[in-house]
């Protein structure tokens, strides 16, 4: 499926999905385009001399044998070990076709391994047969679960050919109608020793489990006689599948926040043409939180997120356009990740909504900063020091 005929076909797209676009707080202006996935801004460090650079390469090569240890609490050989281990199975699956220009989960499908029963199973209640899929979803390991339309909107104009980074036509079978969206929460501990290689891990292990959790329900489905292509960064842009599958809510700092782990989750999907039941966006208070808290911009070491309100601006060509919202300045962010040698998380981190929710206090924080009494949660949250970096050293003792 293709968005090369846009904008011709804007206005059936826009109309079509008006309604569910309010609900789930998204804002598209007249002068919106799809993304073009060269532009993203891991693929420009190939190709783009403005992003390019020694450092950048060598941001990649860390994540292989041969990387080098640095000082620094969370950089020594062994937390490099355990991020790079972490990223391993992922990693099986994104280099199995490279010889064909593809990247498996980051700019290309995951190839398909199970054929499609030739008997399609007969689905006489849609309700109960979502609830099943949800069901296998979580089995095999998916944190939450969700359900929404396909919109063309979302999907890359173009993919990467990984051979020389140019573009090529997106692969998914038209005949899709329905997208899985699948939550995978991050470990918390790790993620509170952020910017480090260690916290890294975090990021791995989740990207690593969502290419077995989304194999796993694409064979399923396929097996039941029904078409379905896993996925995960490829294909189409996931924060807003998310949003619309009611699993969240856009926040400043870029990221999506899950009532039930904050912006701690990675995001994978799958399109399919099984008949399933949508789930409805829902609108919280996130923004209205963000409108107020500025952490993650505050913290941000070289000030890559916004502040003030929601913007339609294109702060570079690694930014969609036509799309009111806050926005990163991508290749600030993606240089200290070079710099440092490992991704950085630290809005993540401070976000107010990063917490475990397992204890009472964390679960009336939630509901203090969705109330008109959002200030107070704020207030709260600052007088903590819920924030504050852990130390690397602490999460290997314990």
């Amino acid at each position: 499926m293709s968005a090369s005929n846009w904008p011709s076909n804007q206005p059936d797209w826009q109309e079509r999905f008006a309604e569910s676009d309010k609900a789930a707080g998204i804002e598209i202006t007249e002068d919106f385009e799809p993304f073009v996935q060269r532009n993203d801004v891991f693929n420009r460090a190939f190709w783009d001399e403005r992003v390019s650079s020694k450092k950048t390469l060598e941001f990649f090569k860390s994540y292989r044998v041969g990387f080098k240890p640095r000082k620094g609490a969370g950089f020594s050989r062994k937390d490099l070990a355990l991020r790079n281990a972490s990223w391993s199975v992922s990693d099986l699956f994104s280099n199995r076709s490279n010889e064909a220009g593809k990247r498996e989960g980051f700019q290309s499908l995951l190839e398909v391994d199970s054929p499609i029963a030739r008997d399609r199973i007969e689905v006489e209640d849609e309700i109960n047969f979502t609830s099943e899929v949800k069901s296998a979803a979580k089995l095999f390991g998916a944190d939450l679960v969700g359900v929404t339309e396909i919109d063309q909107r979302w999907h890359y104009q173009t993919r990467v050919d990984v051979r020389d980074f140019s573009e090529t036509e997106t692969d998914l079978p038209e005949g899709m109608n329905r997208v899985i969206v699948m939550a995978h929460a991050m470990d918390f501990d790790l993620v509170k020793t952020y910017p480090s290689a260690l916290a890294g891990a975090a990021t791995g292990a989740e990207y690593s489990h969502e290419s077995a959790i989304v194999t796993q329900l694409v064979t399923f489905l396929r097996q039941l006689g029904f078409e379905a292509h896993g996925s995960m960064n490829d294909t189409a842009l996931v924060i807003p599948y998310a949003i619309k599958a009611g699993l969240g809510e856009y926040a400043r700092n870029q990221m999506v926040i899950t009532p039930e782990f904050g912006p701690r989750v990675r995001f994978s999907k799958i399109f399919t043409n099984a008949p399933l039941v949508i789930d409805q966006p829902r609108q919280s208070g996130v923004r209205q939180f963000c409108n107020i808290c500025t952490k993650c911009a505050d913290a941000c070491p070289v000030k890559a997120l916004p502040y003030g309100p929601p913007k339609a601006e294109q702060v570079d060509q690694s930014t969609i356009k036509g799309v009111k919202k806050w926005t990163a300045d991508c290749v600030k962010c993606f240089g200290f990740w070079a710099a440092m040698a490992s991704d950085c998380a630290i809005c993540m981190r401070v976000c107010p909504f990063n917490r475990p929710y397992d204890s009472w206090k964390d679960r009336l924080f939630l509901k203090v900063a969705f109330s008109r009494f959002r200030k107070l949660a704020l207030w709260w949250d600052n007088k903590s020091k819920r924030a504050e970096r852990a130390k690397p050293e602490g999460w290997w003792k314990n």
